[in-house]
């Protein structure tokens, strides 16, 4: 029993941004003993001829071209869309990704697309999947009452007090499970021609699979934080002026350490004086 909820509770930090373990003592990391490699040993010639060779049609190769193409056909589809809905239309048709298929409904944005700041989340959770809109459970209430600390909210007409809010991922992962890498890389260009089109003064990057994605940075969540970054599209052509965008923690995570409300305050402090500054 405690070694389920042991792991239980790992899973839910690794979910959300928090791979990075600090302990009170500083580690040596030159007295750290390393495995020994162990160097595969050539096969003789009659074993090296009949053991079994991969064929050029293998499932493995298959499934990376299936990628491939998935990921192809998602840039082309983001690039030819001018407008959200046609955004949305793309997403809704698009086939490459699994998930669509245990979703109950596309979940696409929330807020004022004309507002200065846009927030990106990870995917859509049970209660997301239900409504079809992002940050609606019990997360999304601590979220609206975060922004509302900087008189930021998702209801205002206002583009200077509205907040607009999506994901990387516009379906559900089954069982609210982190998204594969591979999910997040076919829903990429989506998430990139999103931004592209509401065209924010600035992004909030909430949680570490959106940070790190949309940044393309292999850091944890606590050392992209309290830092502004210039966001660029990766995937998609043409030259896009780089947006400010910032990483703080999910609500998610504050529900279960609330301890580190603190550092998302700063963060939105940190929002706040940077908006002025575009504004002025």
């Amino acid at each position: 029993m405690h070694a389920h909820a042991h792991k239980a509770a790992l899973q839910f930090y690794l979910d959300h941004g928090v791979d990075e373990a600090l302990v009170d003592a500083p580690v040596d990391r030159t007295k750290v003993k390393e495995k020994p490699v162990v160097v595969a040993q050539e096969l003789p010639k009659k074993q090296a001829a009949s053991a079994p060779q991969p064929s050029a049609s293998s499932p493995q190769q298959e499934v990376l071209l299936g990628a491939s193409d998935a990921r192809a056909e998602a840039v082309k589809l983001a690039q030819a869309a001018n407008t959200l809905d046609e955004l949305k239309e793309a997403i809704a048709a698009f086939d490459g990704i699994a998930i669509k298929k245990t979703a109950t409904n596309l979940v696409f944005s929330d807020g004022n697309p004309k507002a200065d700041v846009m927030l990106v989340g990870e995917a859509p959770g049970a209660d997301e999947d239900r409504q079809g809109k992002p940050f609606v459970g019990e997360s999304g209430q601590l979220l609206d009452k975060i922004l509302g600390c900087i008189d930021l909210d998702r209801t205002e007409e206002d583009p200077q007090k509205a907040v607009y809010i999506s994901n990387i991922l516009n379906w559900r992962p089954p069982g609210n499970r982190t998204p594969s890498p591979a999910e997040i890389e076919v829903s990429l260009p989506f998430i990139e021609r999103h931004i592209q089109l509401v065209q924010p003064k600035i992004l909030i990057f909430c949680g570490g699979v959106p940070a790190k994605s949309l940044l393309a940075s292999g850091d944890s969540i606590s050392r992209l934080r309290k830092v502004w970054h210039d966001y660029t599209p990766q995937s998609l052509d043409g030259e896009t002026p780089p947006i400010a965008g910032i990483a703080t923690y999910h609500p998610a995570y504050l529900l279960r350490t609330p301890a580190q409300k603190k550092a998302v305050w700063a963060d939105m402090l940190s929002i706040k004086a940077k908006l002025s500054e575009l504004r002025s």
